[in-house]
């Protein structure tokens, strides 16, 4: 084909094309002016707790025209005009004002809002606002509200763009995050935390430093954020029981996602690690959410000295696991822990641990390969090599040990290192219904040297698992079959109620439902 004939082809092609393109935008239908009888998905909308200075979620509203007419909406605009705090997209256009805004008969659009606000600029915490459509009589409004909620940030200095990383025995790494300074070692109630990549307690010469967290403290963690507590540094949290008409004493840890529906999302935010070397971590009153991992604990000086004592604390909704261990040493009481996408108790590579009254559970929904509780005492060197590791003592006593799964308890042992485990007067759920396990002298539940007065798969009578209300009912078969010696080594349970004798199994003394 001629080359000048085929451009004169192709010319009259794109021509055409531009018509058509043209033709579809144009807008070939009549409206009338809106007559003040929009209808709205809600009268208000509550873009519920912000942090200063933090973007909220995105909501939607959606604008609805009834009546048998297109119609056309003069102004769309916010009251505060363009110093609102809010941010508006209305059927895919951005801005904070738009003009003649068409709606087809019996249709609708969507109104996307977003906010930003400085809590330094707002008088009342409660930032309000107004969506107005049209002008004069005509006009309809819907409210935006908006908690705003002061807060202390803590994050990674940025230089140029590049993120600062930590550097963990003089290597840098690639985690980003910054050494807490001495300022900042101490986190107060005054206002919530929200930290931003990884804090780390100590310094680059492995100096000892102490983070004391006060009762009543909330932090709040970004994605892919956590706490790190280095060698020879030590984490105190001094939360405390909260009773019913003051303020909440206990110290919670969770991201930084406000939303009703980010309540129980697992995995929004990292970890608090406690490293090799970290010594003297206490911790009282904590409640963990919506982590990868709740606490990562590692490595110990002796086999008396706890590296950590962790009491009157819960872990829920963990991604990975609640409690994963590494040839540590923790002495745990009044412990409540579910829902974990792999354990919620994980102890690996030996080590020494001593738990009293806890509640070990997991209800997660969804397939799980793991135990509720895992003990072994090895660690894997490669893909092929098993390296074992002094199990000193695994001690459970009180205990609830309990899930969705037939098996919730498992031990994995390798020979080379001790083995030392100790099961008393513990509710376990262990239903070997293939036979599976009869011939491991492991779970020989009549063996006791090992086991000793346990209730293998009895009913917990748990409140209700889904919500992690993990108190047990008057019809648990863990009433009144607590051992005397942990019941008076932990005299009250984790709602401060003083405990019977005999008590009842678990963190929690029984309630009667309602």
């Amino acid at each position: 084909m001629n080359k000048e004939i085929y451009m004169k082809q192709l010319i009259t092609l794109l021509f055409f094309i531009g018509l058509i393109l043209i033709s579809s935008c144009r807008k070939d239908f009549s409206t009338n002016l809106s007559d003040g009888q929009l209808e709205f998905s809600k009268d208000t909308v509550y873009l519920d707790t912000v942090f200063t200075t933090t973007s909220s979620s995105t909501y939607r509203l959606k604008v609805y025209n009834r009546s048998d007419n297109a119609i056309t909406i003069p102004t769309i605009k916010l009251g505060r005009g363009d110093d609102s705090g809010y941010r508006l997209n209305v059927d895919g256009i951005p801005g904070k004002y738009f003009e003649n805004i068409d709606i087809l008969a019996k249709d609708s659009i969507y109104v996307f809002i977003e906010t930003t606000i400085d809590y330094a600029d707002v008088v009342d915490p409660l930032y309000v606002d107004e969506l107005l459509f049209d002008e004069g009589a005509n006009q309809q409004d819907v409210k935006l509200v908006t908690l705003v909620q002061d807060a202390h940030f803590l994050y990674p200095n940025r230089e140029n763009g590049v993120i600062e990383t930590l550097e963990i025995n003089g290597e840098v790494t690639e985690i980003p995050g910054r050494y807490l300074l001495d300022s900042e070692l101490t986190f107060s109630n005054e206002k919530p935390y929200v930290i931003y990549g990884y804090m780390m307690v100590g310094d680059t010469n492995n100096n000892a430093k102490t983070l004391t967290i006060e009762a009543g403290t909330k932090v709040h963690f970004h994605a892919n954020s956590g706490l790190i507590v280095n060698e020879n540094s030590s984490l105190h949290i001094q939360g405390d029981l909260n009773i019913e008409g003051q303020l909440d004493t206990e110290v919670v840890f969770e991201g930084d996602r406000l939303e009703p529906e980010y309540a129980d999302v697992p995995g929004q935010w990292g970890l608090v690690w406690l490293r090799n070397g970290s010594v003297d971590n206490l911790i009282n009153y904590l409640t963990i959410k919506n982590s990868s991992v709740g606490l990562l604990v590692d490595g110990y000086t002796d086999n008396i000295q706890p590296v950590l004592e962790l009491k009157n604390s819960q872990i829920y909704n963990a991604a990975q696991f609640g409690i994963l261990t590494r040839q540590t040493n923790i002495l745990g009481e009044n412990l409540v822990m579910n829902n974990a996408g792999f354990s919620s108790l994980a102890i690996t590579q030996g080590g020494v641990y001593d738990f009293t009254h806890c509640t070990f559970a997991n209800y997660w929904n969804g397939l799980r390969s793991y135990p509720t509780v895992l003990v072994n005492n090895f660690y894997a060197l490669d893909e092929t090599t098993l390296v074992a590791v002094d199990l000193v003592a695994a001690n459970f006593t009180n205990c609830i040990i309990a899930g969705r799964n037939n098996i919730e308890l498992n031990l994995e042992k390798i020979d080379g290192a001790t083995f030392n485990y100790q099961f008393t007067h513990n509710l376990i759920q262990f239903d070997d219904i293939q036979n599976s396990y009869v011939d491991n002298p492991l779970y020989d539940f009549t063996d006791t040297n090992y086991y000793v007065n346990n209730i293998l798969n009895g009913d917990p009578n748990f409140k209700d698992t889904y919500q992690n209300e993990l108190i047990i009912g008057e019809e648990s078969d863990g009433n009144g079959q607590a051992s005397l010696n942990g019941t008076t080594q932990v005299p009250i349970d984790i709602l401060g109620v003083t405990r019977s004798n005999p008590a009842d199994i678990g963190a929690y003394v029984h309630i009667i439902f309602d």
